[in-house]
């Protein structure tokens, strides 16, 4: 079994790849469990979010887990290939670190990921396909990242998506207070938007959701009103700006339903925002006239515009991975070895039971005990000496140098001047 990851995200596929990859939340631990039930898998966990999917496993076969992701999606494994990045051992490792911590994001530095990832290890404890090495390597990674983060300044780099959503905005309409500003969704996208949004006073702040309980619950911590989904036929041409991001495998808004908004509207412009992934909104949308339509790749990108990229920050931060993956590859490499120490040491037991019963038989017939013990020793020695001692005397010329000053290290021989 060997530590293994694989996966894409928004630097290596477009989002319209990525979306065919994403793992809802509902079924991620009905996931977990046919991954590791099925496939010579030991032990898995899965974060997916809008940026990125990855699969972490411990695993004989490697390439099992990518035909797996494949086929759980319906999909050819050469189909995902040129976009997936493999990593076995020390570089999933390192790039764990470096992703929880913020510098693999779409923005650098951005906080989210690390609850992501600790969302997707209570996932895979909940599933129990969380065994002793991910979890050792997921605890090591929250501590990596807490790290680079008190001892770097790349939190402060961050320009997040919600706030470069309002910054769109605000090239687009004079003042944000005079907009409508509608949420489709309300998980911590939407909410993390709508904090951003709400600090601008819009003039009015609608939140929709599937179930109207959670979309009022958002109503109320932003004083704003709550709808259903089912109303947004009738609701979605009273706002200038949309913000959608749900866990939807179908798209919400079509082309149909903006043209009919559009039309009410008489045609004033709408911004909209789709953070989903699988899209919320459409991709013809975004061509119709009087629609800007950005996604999470067009936000990303405006997010790193004019954010001031700490080198130093960056560079420390990997100072610290480098560091920190070279002590978990010598905890795992010290793992691998647990079963030939335990094999040494069981075959020290056997002979020193066996040497014991002896001297026991002995002294119970009645013989001298200093005699007893004087040749329990030398029968101990003599077996413990016995391996090496012959190993050495049969080794090939080539090799008794080596295993000479390999037999001096172990035993701590001092040296012979």
């Amino acid at each position: 079994m060997q530590l293994f990851a694989l996966g894409i995200n928004h630097q290596t596929a477009p989002l319209s790849v990525r979306e065919q990859v994403v793992f809802h939340a509902e079924n991620l631990i009905e996931a977990l469990r046919e991954l590791v039930d099925r496939r010579p898998v030991k032990e898995a966990a899965i974060i997916s979010t809008c940026n990125r999917t990855e699969i972490y496993c411990s695993t004989a076969e490697p390439h099992a887990a990518v035909d797996w992701m494949a086929g759980y999606h319906s999909l050819k494994p050469q189909q995902l290939e040129p976009y997936l990045y493999q990593l076995p051992q020390e570089k999933a490792v390192k790039h764990v670190f470096r992703v929880a911590s913020g510098l693999d994001s779409m923005v650098l530095g951005e906080p989210q990921i690390l609850g992501q990832f600790k969302q997707a290890v209570r996932t895979a404890q909940a599933a129990g396909t969380l065994g002793l090495l991910l979890n050792k390597l997921f605890q090591r990674t929250f501590a990596v990242a807490k790290t680079v983060r008190s001892e770097t300044d790349i939190g402060a780099a961050t320009v997040s998506m919600a706030s470069a959503a309002v910054g769109l905005a605000q090239r687009i309409y004079p003042a944000i207070d005079e907009q409508s500003v509608l949420f489709i969704g309300a998980g911590e996208m939407v909410e993390l938007c709508a904090t951003h949004f709400a600090a601008q006073h819009p003039r009015r702040l609608t939140f929709a959701n599937r179930t109207l309980e959670r979309a009022q619950a958002l109503a109320d911590r932003f004083l704003g009103r709550a709808i259903t989904l089912n109303d947004l036929p009738s609701q979605l041409a009273g706002h200038d700006i949309v913000v959608s991001s749900t866990a939807s495998t179908l798209p919400i808004i079509g082309k149909g339903l903006m043209e009919r908004a559009l039309l009410a509207r008489k045609h004033r412009p709408m911004l909209m925002f789709d953070l989903a992934v699988p899209r919320d909104i459409e991709e013809e949308v975004g061509q119709l006239d009087d629609v800007f339509l950005y996604g999470v790749d067009d936000l990303g990108n405006v997010a790193r515009e004019g954010m001031d990229v700490r080198t130093q920050a960056v560079a420390q931060a990997e100072v610290i991975i480098e560091n920190q993956v070279t002590e978990f590859m010598h905890w795992l490499g010290n793992r691998e070895l647990v079963p030939s120490i335990r094999a040494l040491r069981d075959t020290a037991e056997r002979a020193r039971r066996h040497e014991m019963e002896r001297a026991l038989r002995r002294l119970a017939r009645g013989e001298d005990p200093q005699v007893v013990m004087e040749q329990l020793s030398r029968a101990l020695t003599a077996k413990l000496t016995h391996a090496p001692t012959h190993a050495l005397s049969h080794a090939r010329e080539d090799e008794r140098k080596r295993l000479a000053e390999l037999l001096t290290r172990l035993y701590q021989i001092p040296r012979q001047e």
